[in-house]
């Protein structure tokens, strides 16, 4: 009879705490579309293409690879397609139950599969055939038997590659293959039950993830830039665009053996000065005031998102050394730069002294609305390399995917003489034009820009404002091509429900024309290893499309830049430029064998050696083959920054590595050889 009782308080806890949970999410769901609805830049209908929308992307999400349903699963779903603007509007949240539920079921049986493959023998000997497509052309599993046969094959290929790691000479590998095969497959076979593991309790659970998932659909939806966010989301992103942070300053990895390691410790950091953390330490255990995590089948991005957790600012971490011992240190985080979020100027030297930043972000200070970030620091370093005499400038935007809007605009006033800078769009249809109201520029002689596929928003208002003025030469491939502007929103007044990153306006060139979906197109295009990756706005689902707004603005931009004569001798230097010739090359290899794949292979040992073998050979051939280009460019550092190196050793080895980065970059050499054409055009008109 007692155990009989206890069984059922058993089933009426768990179904109190699922209820309780369903009513949270229904909070958040709600909650959620009211604000889209009101704020977003073009929020859609709450009708059945928002069903079908929303619907797919979810299913998407929960199984991105299609390794985990089958078809049976699919058609359970399908039933809910047309049917969540319904839920929505009723504020019946009980659907999204099954879904956790099928997927724990898929992920466990996955497990009990895997497990079992420990006591079979796989074959080797190519009865069995790889295929390598495009992701668009994989489809669900069809039934059980379909599950054991990709397990069974995805083991044999994880064996092979991590055979092939150990031992890349074929002969000793053909020839100790058995043996390596035994020592190996129990241990791969550990770690994909602990992926597997790691997603039942990703995110404080299952269900949890499922439910975050569902919400960050509803926001995809309405563009691919608006998402949820969860409270620790919410400050890793602010992180990012941020120049200070609250840290432990302790960033980690998982290695190979499955586990957590300590991959950097920042300088100045709370970790740094404890003296008790080193790079390599197995982090074993987290452990806050409310809560304790254990590292063991835990992803990288959970441990992430413990260590920044707001509410986590003390915590023990478990730590086990390089010698063996355990130690447990108590930290607590304190106030921190961030290291990503800093810019340093160098002077490139060949015939002509050039100016260099790289910028990698928009980052600010988001505790005051004034306060100081990318533009200052950008102002700063300029200041230092005026007196290296420079006679231009070379921005460098590559990857850089934006930021704070603010610092754009206080970055494009710097290098023009007062004027609008870009047109922002509402919701509303009502425009507001930004402009630069100070007069006089920080700099005054050529400046150069590079971009890429993965300059992205702020970049691209800052790239877009200095071509429309004819202030700068835009050198690279075509841009992001977002050009829309987010902030964060609660979605209530107490921060329980959480935060969504929402689209609220679109900004648009002095002209009235928008970048978005398109790119800021470069002035000189140069060849990219990214070209035709498909990862620009323009191919992620639901981006918004690109349009226009009418203008009667006062644009004075100065007189028309050289741009034939500099394409021309640009384009002249690559005809013989075997640095890009080799860019090209690996872009299609790259393309034609691992992003679009369509070939096959019989699953044999030789096979994948050979087949890995080819990518290593090109892979070498191109690295090799770039870094023993030798450039005539060479970077020095300001007087102001060797100064400053001569009191911190680590600092100092960090930037050698730098400046001989920025003197092998044929990117940056190019841009330099585009600025000293423009410098002589310029002289001699």
């Amino acid at each position: 009879m007692r155990l009989f009782l206890l069984a059922w308080l058993l089933i009426i806890s768990s179904i109190t705490v699922f209820s309780q949970s369903e009513v949270q999410f229904c909070k958040q769901l709600t909650a959620l579309n009211k604000v889209v609805q009101t704020s977003h830049f073009k929020p859609k209908l709450l009708n059945d293409s928002l069903s079908k929308g929303v619907y797919d992307l979810f299913i998407e999400a929960l199984d991105v690879n299609k390794t985990i349903f089958i078809n049976e699963d699919i058609a359970l779903f399908k039933a809910d397609e047309y049917k969540i603007d319904d839920y929505i509007n009723a504020n019946d949240c009980s659907f999204i139950s099954k879904y956790a539920t099928v997927l724990r079921e898929r992920i466990l049986h996955s497990k009990s599969i895997i497990e079992s493959l420990n006591n079979e023998i796989l074959d080797y000997s190519g009865k069995d055939t790889l295929y390598f497509f495009s992701k668009s052309k994989t489809q669900y599993f069809e039934d059980d038997l379909d599950i054991r046969k990709y397990w069974n094959k995805h083991l044999r290929y994880l064996i092979i590659s991590e055979a092939i790691d150990k031992d890349s000479i074929w002969s000793s590998l053909e020839k100790n293959f058995s043996t390596i095969e035994k020592e190996l497959k129990p241990k791969i076979i550990q770690k994909q039950i602990c992926l597997l593991d790691e997603l039942l309790q990703k995110n404080s659970g299952l269900e949890n993830t499922v439910k975050e998932l569902f919400l960050n659909a509803y926001t995809s939806y309405q563009d691919p830039n608006s998402t949820f966010f969860n409270e620790v989301d919410k400050s890793l992103y602010e992180a990012t665009v941020s120049n200070n942070i609250l840290s432990f300053g302790i960033t980690t990895t998982k290695n190979k053996d499955g586990d957590i390691v300590i991959a950097h410790i920042a300088q100045g950091s709370a970790a740094s000065l404890n003296g008790n953390f080193e790079n390599n330490d197995v982090i074993k255990s987290l452990t806050s005031k409310k809560h304790i995590l254990e590292t063991y089948c835990v992803s990288n991005d959970d441990v992430a998102a413990f260590i920044n957790d707001e509410k986590n600012q003390t915590v023990i971490f478990k730590l086990k050394k390089q010698n063996g011992s355990i130690q447990e240190v108590e930290l607590t985080k304190g106030q921190l730069k961030n290291e990503e979020n800093t810019v340093t100027g160098f002077v490139l030297q060949q015939d002509t002294n050039i100016g260099y930043i790289s910028i990698p972000g928009f980052y600010t200070d988001l505790e005051s609305p004034n306060g100081l970030g990318l533009a200052n620091d950008i102002a700063k370093e300029l200041y230092k390399l005026s007196k290296e005499n420079i006679d231009g400038l070379v921005l460098d935007l590559r990857f850089n995917g934006g930021g704070s809007m603010k610092e754009a605009a206080d970055l494009s006033g710097m290098f023009i003489n007062r004027g609008p800078l870009s047109i922002l769009k509402y919701s509303n249809g009502e425009t507001f034009t930004l402009k630069d109201l100070n007069r006089g520029s920080l700099f005054q002689k050529p400046i150069a820009i590079i971009i890429n596929n993965y300059s992205a928003s702020a970049s691209e208002f800052f790239a877009a404002a200095m071509q429309d003025y004819n202030r700068a030469v835009i050198i690279g491939s075509p841009s992001h091509g977002k050009s829309s502007a987010q902030v964060i929103l609660p979605l209530d007044a107490q921060n329980n429900l959480g935060y969504v990153k929402l689209t609220i306006e679109a900004f648009y060139r002095v002209t009235g024309k928008s970048h978005q979906s398109i790119g800021v197109i470069p002035d000189i295009n140069l060849p990219s290893l990214y070209d035709n990756f498909k990862t620009n706005e323009l191919y992620n689902k639901y981006a918004l499309l690109n349009d226009s707004v009418s203008v009667n603005l006062k644009h004075l931009p100065l007189k028309n830049l050289p741009l034939s004569a500099l394409q021309s001798k640009s384009s002249k230097r690559l005809e013989t430029h075997k640095g890009f010739e080799m860019v090209k090359k690996m872009n299609k290899a790259i393309l034609d064998n691992y992003i679009n794949p369509d070939f096959n292979y019989a699953l044999t040992l030789e096979n994948l050696f050979h087949y890995f073998e080819t990518y290593k050979n090109e892979w070498q051939e191109f690295t090799n083959g770039l870094s023993e280009f030798q450039l005539e460019l060479v970077a020095n550092n300001s007087s102001d920054t060797n100064e400053l190196l001569q009191y911190n050793e680590n600092n100092r080895l960090l930037n050698g590595d730098i400046l001989k980065d920025i003197s092998s970059d044929i990117y940056i050499e190019e841009a330099y050889n585009i600025l000293q054409d423009l410098i002589n055009l310029n002289a001699e008109n």
